[in-house]
């Protein structure tokens, strides 16, 4: 009985040194990765294993062949126990990494809820109030000459209007996040749809003084959603001209690029900030600073032509340019 609690001593006292090393080893490369780190508890383990079969094995005057054997045996199993914690290690690391991303995501989807119930609720309410004023004001006959009266139904048409269209947004979007978009893949001429959203977009744009402008040849054909084509080149033109200053302008240029299709929409709004190009697509940002604030729209526009595009299997991204912006959508499966 003496025997055996004497070996344990040895065996714990030498395992205890190699567990000392291997605390101030981990906590020396604390920075680094989980991988690195599930490898260095393995080795810390084998060795602090190797280091008592070694201590015992002295103590107890075991010749150099078994001592050998008994090494060779423990490193056979500190190579599996190595390889293994390598491989586990790095799905570890990923799975961390992808939980890390999925959670800063879902903390910036509720940021971006809570900041679409703030833009909708004022959005709606302002006109709402004016609507209810004007309404009441022609009930009563407070407006009775008919200049007004045609002013007051003007401006409720208008009113109405933008409100109808942001409920259109908000319904949009709410079928891209659950899923419930069906497309409908054609083959279209990239040409035609940006030649008509240019057609839509053009007075909004010469009432500012902007030019809008589309390249004169190189429109490939592309394959998608009719409407939600249309969507996408309607809702980049239209932020393009919201945040234009006046007498700015705007060009859409396209082409082929391999598998893909692209195009994008070039304006001269002086640049976004470089801490809001990663939120652009995000929903009820409206941006700031350099893209000058207010104007209609819930912030939705950009965040549906992302859900949009990556809904057509594409996707789309923004940068500056010399005086300006740029937004490109990239489509798979076109060709001229």
């Amino acid at each position: 009985m003496r025997d055996i609690l004497l070996i344990g001593l040895y065996a714990l006292a030498a395992g205890a040194v190699v567990g000392l090393f291997g605390a101030g080893l981990l906590r020396l490369l604390r920075g680094r990765s989980i991988t690195v780190h599930v490898c260095v508890l393995l080795a810390v383990t084998v060795a602090a294993v190797v280091a008592g079969v070694a201590t015992v094995a002295q103590a107890m005057f075991l010749s150099g062949h078994d001592l050998q054997v008994v090494l060779v045996t423990v490193s056979a199993s500190a190579a599996v126990s190595l390889a293994l914690g390598f491989v586990f290690g790095r799905r570890l690391a990923t799975a961390a990494v992808w939980a890390a991303q999925a959670r800063d995501r879902e903390r910036r989807m509720e940021a971006g809820r809570r900041e679409l119930v703030a833009w909708v609720s004022h959005d709606l309410r302002t006109p709402l109030a004016g609507l209810r004023a004007m309404t009441e004001a022609l009930q009563d006959g407070v407006v009775a000459d008919p200049e007004t009266v045609a002013e007051y139904h003007r401006r409720i048409g208008a009113e109405t209007g933008r409100m109808s269209a942001l409920v259109d947004d908000l319904f949009e979007l709410s079928r891209i996040h659950a899923g419930a978009l069906r497309l409908a893949p054609a083959r279209l001429p990239l040409a035609d749809v940006v030649s008509d959203a240019v057609a839509a977009v053009t007075p909004l744009a010469v009432h500012r003084g902007i030019t809008v402008e589309a390249a004169g040849d190189g429109w490939p054909m592309v394959t998608a959603g009719a409407p939600e084509l249309n969507r996408i080149v309607g809702n980049l033109l239209v932020n393009a001209v919201r945040y234009t200053p006046p007498h700015g302008s705007i060009r859409v240029d396209a082409g082929h690029d391999g598998a893909h299709v692209w195009f994008a929409v070039s304006d001269t709004c002086g640049g976004i900030p470089d801490d809001d190009l990663p939120r652009v697509f995000d929903v009820a940002f409206r941006g700031s600073r350099a893209r000058t604030p207010g104007g209609a729209g819930g912030g939705l526009g950009l965040a549906i032509v992302r859900g949009l595009a990556e809904a057509h299997g594409g996707q789309v991204a923004a940068r500056n340019i010399a005086g300006g912006c740029r937004f490109e959508v990239r489509l798979p499966g076109g060709q001229r």
